[in-house]
This record gives C-alpha cells, structure tokens and sequence, in this order.
C-alpha cells in the first residue's frame, strides 16, 4: 500500500496550524472552542491561518454543542463570510430530535458553499442509523468524507463499524474518504491501514499538554511516521 494517507490536525489558531505543518500535517481543520466540541472560527482566525500555512484547511460549520443546526440564518450567513475570505473546505453535519440526518438543515448550509469540498462530522457516529444517513445524503454536491470513529464512543467500541464501512467503498453511500478520528490512538493505525483507512485525524493526540497547550510538531510527527510507516 504505497499511498500516503492522509493526516488532518484540529488547529485553534496560527500557532497549532504552524506546528501541525512542521510535524508533517496534511491538513487542518479549524475550529474554535473545544469545550463544545468544536465551533466556528472567527473570520479573522481563518485568516490568519491561511496566511500562516499552505496546508489544505477546512472550517467548521457550528454554531453549538451537540448537533442541531441551531441559528440556520446565521450559518448561512457565516458560511458566506469565510467564503469572502478565501475558504474553499468545510466540515459539517447536522441531526434532528429524532437522531436522523436533518436533511433541509444540510442542504440549505450546503447550497451556501458553492460546491466545495465538505466533511460531514461525527454526527454519523451519533445517528440512530448510519446507513440511512449515508444514503439520505449521497449526491450532495461537495460531499466527499466522513469523519467518524465508527461509534459514538470511540474508536475502541467502534472498530468493527470502520473495518465494515471501509470494505463497502465504492457502494451507493460509500463513496466518500472514511476519515478516522475520535479517540484515535497510534495502536489503531496499523489495522486501520490494513484495512485500507487512508486517512486519519486528530486533536488532544497532536497535544501531550492538553486542550490548554498548543499543538506539538513532534506529536504530530509522531502520528506521520505511525501512518507512513504502516503503510
């Protein structure tokens, strides 16, 4: 398996994106508050990342913990306003009461990004049916990774899910780059990588010193040996 995989960090502002690219990062996701799990950036912090790296970015669509939609207007109108600003990736994923995707809520944020590239986030892991999910939104312009631990409580609990959903590549729903993150740890890539997982994300991993402390570069370069070497 000869294909370098694909190692995205979590990135709070210019300093984590600085060492994320010096340990060996293939890209970032930008995201503020982690205390909610990951919220919209400021405008001005993507900016001041885009300015800082080269890496591909993709910015977070959130307004509030959990995974309603929350403010739709204002979504939509912040979605724009990183556009302005040059962003051209994105990360989202919405689910209504009843844990199924709130379709209306994805495409109205979708139909504001003029087709770029997206993630849809952990949300799968948190659906009553993963499947329907995937199914509900194939087609969606732009749509072409999930991030998912395979279940909601991780990595560990759901490693079966990952090794499943990868074998389904190329099925209707399954198209899309299976991006691992959640609970992530080294011991996992090898059988990942087996499988044929080909990219990995992480968070508190790129910080020995916790979510308070900034992203290591040698952290990460750890992680791009790990995904290197088991390839």
């Amino acid at each position: 398996m000869s294909k370098r995989a694909v190692l995205e960090v979590i990135a709070l502002d210019p300093e984590d994106a600085v060492a994320a690219q010096a340990g060996g990062a293939d890209r970032l996701e930008l995201v503020t508050d982690m205390d909610a799990d990951g919220l919209t950036p400021p405008v001005a912090v993507f900016a001041g990342i885009r300015s800082a790296v080269d890496l591909d970015l993709r910015v977070m669509l959130r307004l509030t913990d959990g995974f309603g939609v929350g403010d739709a207007d204002r979504l939509v109108a912040l979605a724009g306003d990183l556009r302005a600003a040059g962003a051209d990736a994105f990360v989202l994923g919405f689910l209504d009461g009843e844990g199924a995707v709130d379709l209306a809520a994805v495409e109205r944020v979708v139909a504001a990004l003029d087709g770029c590239p997206w993630t849809f986030h952990r949300a799968i892991d948190h659906t009553a049916d993963r499947d329907a999910l995937r199914k509900e939104v194939e087609g969606l312009p732009g749509l072409d990774t999930y991030l998912t631990a395979g279940a909601a409580a991780g990595v560990d609990e759901g490693l079966p899910v990952l090794l499943a959903e990868t074998a389904r590549t190329g099925e209707q729903g399954y198209e899309q780059q299976v991006l691992v993150g959640g609970g992530l740890r080294l011991d996992h890539v090898p059988v990942l990588r087996a499988a044929g997982v080909d990219a990995f994300h992480i968070g508190g991993a790129a910080r020995p010193g916790g979510w308070r402390e900034p992203v290591s570069a040698d952290a990460v370069a750890q992680w791009r040996r790990a995904v290197d070497g088991a390839a």
